[in-house]
């Protein structure tokens, strides 16, 4: 299909940047850059669409390294591209402070659309951000205005298929018939043990037509570059399912260790470099020293994008005017603004109102506001009826063609899939059209702990709709009842944890889950019914940590999340009785607390009165603000919720012999608030 010479000296280029990219930092894997940079030529030179000046461009194609340990291929591309990553940077790889870090990271990098490296997460990324092409194409597009009609395009290896995430999110995208899918699996047989004839010897392909994928096969991705772009080409024509190439290539290409382990996670040596490059007429005294002709001709491909972005502009502008609504709609979802006064339908609570569980409380919000916020796309693994993620009347994300619904459809059918559920979710948020939130089982987003992960190091805005928070969910017992969960996610750099109290509580972590735009969330919320307590607003809530009951001259202050709340609340009249006075602090999210001014908090937590936290789970992270802390360092108990709290005396007496006991203990003593610190935390 017309490759020259040039062609092979690109290629070669690349090789080149890797191989010295890793051996400048001592550190990195060269092997598969070495092994994908044919097919990785073929597909920028004569398949995507990209505009290198404008990475933003929401109608690019998007490109997502799964195998994300083989990033030097893909900053090697930006860089030779155009994009704002210089020969300077790509001599930084894995130097503190660099743009070109050990994996790729979204927020970094100008050019990469998700932070990977884990394993298996870029293939969900890439299921997330095509369900998101499909989505936004089904909302906006109009007959003659095609505003997105992008593909994503995702490398993996054996190692992200060995990950189980692979399979929950393949198998969903075939389910879904993502047309706009396509994967290619560098089927090079090693991994870091070795040959994968040790531990991986599956059928694919088999296995990813099982999933309802179209599946292409090349057997030389080390030279054929016809048969690579004809199967890339074939894939595109293929619209109603997701795509698979298994190409056949060799780990490290040109090196002396080629087809070994041995260039998998090690820089290649001196010597081995200088015949590398002696035998692909590359300069081999000098690194990085890319030929001026290569420059050019990934040039031409970068100002051919450039060409169709401004070619799209003109058609946008036209769209505009016929559909002035639409354009604008689009255009504000892209800059992650909300709509204006879309915080109006909050629902409010007073005391007189009803006790409702919290996760019908996050139901109800849902309904309040799904109408104003078009872009928040939802869904659940199997448990919609548990988490009530669903409102009423909303339309499925499905293929037109199962009857079920329509791409179009904001509430998505997960099924058991957590872990995949956060990956798609991060690929979800990263298209930019998109606000996601999901819903399972407080207990079960530990399934998906790597993807959450990367959700607060990608600084993405996802919702977890986590119901079943506690003890309280009661017969289902100690499987399903989480203990270390709370303090598992609060110790996650990045993360709110929101365990709201009652109805303005769980108002207000959907507020600020909404408007923070660099930030996920997880939402921990009752199944059992929870009263609507006096001195509950939406404005102290925001706050994450506030007085709810203030009590003069108190002889303890009781510090407490949830569903405990309304216990510590009634603990105080027990107190009361022994003579003894309560305050009561509702902490719904500790990390929003931590933002507060040092005044502020202060005021919450006052010198001179001794602090009990009260939350029946792990302790761990509460002697930050307590001096005392009452919880559940063990496994739960199955049975009615209320003789699950009462065995584990979570109840106004339980507390209150604890507040006493504290009251005793620190009679006579200097009492410091936890908020006075030697110095700040760094965050």
């Amino acid at each position: 299909m017309g490759y020259t010479d040039l062609d092979w000296k690109a290629i070669n280029s690349i090789r080149m940047l890797a191989v010295d990219g890793t051996f400048a930092a001592n550190s990195g894997h060269p092997g598969a850059p070495m092994g994908m940079a044919p097919v990785a030529h073929v597909l920028f030179q004569k398949i995507m669409k990209f505009n290198p000046k404008n990475p933003k461009w929401v109608n690019r194609d998007r490109f997502v390294l799964s195998n994300g340990h083989a990033c030097m291929l893909q900053y090697s591309l930006l860089h030779l591209y155009g994009y704002s990553l210089s020969l300077d940077d790509l001599k930084q790889f894995r130097k503190v402070d660099s743009i070109t870090p050990g994996h790729p990271e979204a927020h970094d990098t100008p050019g990469i659309e998700v932070t990977t490296g884990p394993l298996g997460q870029g293939i969900g990324n890439a299921v997330g951000l095509a369900m998101a092409q499909a989505h936004t194409a089904a909302t906006f597009n109009k007959d003659g205005y095609p505003v997105v009609d992008n593909y994503t395009y995702c490398f993996l290896g054996d190692g992200c298929l060995m990950e189980g995430i692979s399979s929950e999110v393949s198998s969903l995208a075939g389910h879904l018939q993502l047309g706009n899918l396509i994967a290619i699996y560098d089927d090079n047989h090693i991994s870091i043990d070795g040959n994968t004839n040790c531990a991986f010897t599956e059928d694919v392909p088999k296995r990813y037509e099982a999933y309802g994928w179209h599946v292409v096969t090349v057997g030389d991705g080390d030279n054929d570059l016809d048969s690579i772009e004809a199967a890339l080409k074939e894939c595109q024509a293929v619209k109603d399912k997701p795509s698979m190439i298994k190409l056949r290539t060799t780990i490290g290409f040109g090196s002396l260790k080629a087809g070994s382990h041995d260039v998998h996670g090690s820089p290649l040596k001196a010597e081995d470099i200088k015949q590398f490059k002696e035998k692909f007429g590359l300069n081999p005294n000098e690194p990085f020293a890319v030929p001026q002709e290569v420059y050019d001709y990934y040039g031409e491909q970068a100002a051919a994008g450039a060409a169709a972005e401004e070619e799209w502009s003109q058609m946008f502008s036209k769209y505009a005017e016929a559909y002035p609504a639409e354009a604008a709609d689009l255009k504000r979802r892209l800059t992650g603004e909300l709509p204006k006064g879309w915080e109006k339908n909050l629902p409010t609570y007073t005391p007189s109102d009803s006790a409702v569980a919290s996760r019908k409380l996050s139901e109800i919000v849902l309904t309040k506001i799904e109408g104003s916020l078009p872009e928040l796309v939802g869904g659940s693994a199997d448990l919609t009826g548990s988490n009530l993620t669903r409102w009423k009347d909303s339309t499925d994300f499905q293929p037109p063609s199962t009857g079920l619904g329509d791409y179009a459809g904001r509430y998505i059918r997960y099924g058991v899939r957590e872990h995949g559920m956060g990956a798609i979710m991060n690929g979800l948020s990263a298209y930019g059209t998109i606000l996601p939130y999901a819903g399972t089982f407080l207990n079960f987003v530990s399934y998906a702990a790597g993807a959450v992960r990367l959700s607060a190091l990608s600084q993405v805005r996802n919702i977890w709709v986590a119901t079943h928070d506690s003890i309280g969910l009661g017969e289902d017992g100690p499987t399903h009842q989480p203990i270390e969960t709370l303090a598992h996610f609060r110790a996650l750099p990045n993360c709110m944890v929101w365990r709201p109290a009652d109805g303005n509580e769980t108002s207000a972590s959907y507020y600020v889950a909404l408007t923070s735009k660099h930030t996920p969330s997880i939402i921990a919320l009752s199944r059992q019914n929870l009263p609507q307590l006096e001195g509950s607003t939406l404005k102290n809530a925001i706050k994450g940590g506030y007085t709810l009951h203030e009590e003069e001259g108190a002889d303890v202050t009781l510090v407490s999340t949830g569903s405990e709340v309304s216990i510590c609340v009634d603990a105080v009249k027990t107190l009361a009785s022994q003579g003894l006075k309560a305050r009561v602090v509702s902490m719904p999210c500790m990390e929003v607390f931590d933002s507060q001014p040092k005044e502020y908090k202060l005021t919450v937590f006052p010198d001179g009165i001794p602090i009990m936290s009260v939350e029946p789970m792990s302790t761990m992270g509460w002697e930050k603000y307590s001096h005392e802390q009452f919880g559940l360092n063990r496994f739960g108990a199955s049975g009615p919720y209320k003789d699950v709290y009462k065995k584990f005396e979570f109840t106004p007496e339980g507390i209150a012999k604890r507040a006493a006991a504290t009251v005793e203990f620190w009679k006579g003593n200097t009492i410091r608030s936890p908020v006075n610190r030697a110095f700040q935390q760094i965050i």
